[in-house]
């Protein structure tokens, strides 16, 4: 993506969202044919002229001081991952010619690490959410439905923003599927800012652009922010529902790469499906079941206490006895 496009691209989004009123101006009499802010309306609120801005809003302007930037952060009242965003596209660092794309590998410590932590799901991240490496929990909670071992091959590796999109057992398992689907979106659109010479981050905006509808109305209202922190709430196929806090956590490795980790409320229902699930996992109990086969309950919602989960319901609502068992509490279904 030209640097000099985004940028305008970006201007123009933001301003279209901004009405005057908002932005303390009188608007204009007579009707208007643009939404939100016109370039003069930007330029004064920013204190440039307006040919200037013109001509940085079309890419024919580089180098823009850092006043004028921060001019335009203010009048566009841009958060501080848009403010980032924004000297991301008008500074963007020297693009040296793409290096021949070699598959991302994790050091073998790292993978121990997370293999250490049975009881926290853990997954390794690229910058563009392909997953490098997972555990045994970090599988089973997102993705039970793949083949655990697909991260060691580089051209089957599962990535998290294209599940979201485009694979509906993921669909599925995300209770807030909109909120999920622009929280990735806008963390893509940061990456993207950052790393501009990155073509497999192009390839896989234009590849979601094209199959998802969804991605694409996103992806043009420009959102943007570092989602390192958060919360998500899943239903889960095995124990049903899980609401869950999220951590990312960049490795000191000198890669892009990034510890994503999740953890419930102690002494919660929540914390109680986890430890369900990490329990079928050393029972041996196979972690997915067939699309359509209703999740047991991992508490009983009303007192909190483990629900036994001796049967399970198929779409008929005669599903298999004994589908999915809590460990020690017979047989594990194999």
């Amino acid at each position: 993506m030209e640097t000099s496009t985004a940028l305008g691209e970006y201007l123009r989004n933001r301003r279209a969202q901004l009405s005057p009123e908002e932005a303390g101006l009188t608007p204009y009499p007579g009707r208007r044919r643009v939404p939100g802010l016109r370039r003069e309306e930007l330029a004064l609120l920013a204190g440039v002229s307006v040919t200037y801005y013109t001509r940085l809003e079309q890419g024919h302007s580089a180098n823009a001081s850092d006043g004028v930037l921060d001019a335009l952060a203010r009048a566009l009242r841009l958060t501080g991952d848009e403010r980032a965003h924004l000297y991301d596209l008008a500074r963007p660092a020297r693009v040296r010619r793409a290096p021949q794309h070699r598959p991302a590998k994790v050091r073998p410590a790292t993978k121990h690490l997370i293999d250490a932590m049975p009881q926290v799901p853990a997954v390794v991240l690229d910058r563009g959410n392909d997953v490098l490496a997972w555990n045994a929990l970090g599988h089973a909670l997102l993705a039970g439905h793949l083949d655990p071992d697909a991260p060691d091959r580089p051209a089957d590796r599962p990535n998290l923003t294209r599940l979201l999109f485009l694979d509906p057992h993921t669909r599925e398992l995300h209770t807030r599927w909109e909120e999920d689907a622009r929280t990735a979106v806008a963390a893509l659109r940061l990456a993207v800012g950052r790393h501009p010479e990155d073509r497999r981050l192009a390839q896989l905006v234009g590849e979601l652009a094209i199959q998802s509808p969804e991605f694409a109305a996103l992806w043009a209202r420009h959102p943007v922010r570092d989602c390192a922190v958060g919360s998500k709430s899943l239903h889960h196929p095995l124990v049903g529902p899980i609401e869950l806090d999220f951590e990312s956590l960049p490795l000191s490795d000198g890669t892009t790469h990034r510890l994503l980790l999740y953890s419930t409320a102690p002494t919660t229902p929540s914390a109680a499906a986890l430890a369900l699930l990490a329990g079928t996992l050393s029972a041996g109990t196979p972690n997915a079941v067939a699309p359509g086969m209703a999740a047991p309950h991992a508490t009983d919602r009303d007192t909190g206490a483990p629900d036994t989960g001796t049967s399970g319901t198929g779409t008929s609502g005669t599903g298999p006895k004994g589908a999915f068992r809590q460990p020690g509490t017979g047989s594990s279904g194999r």
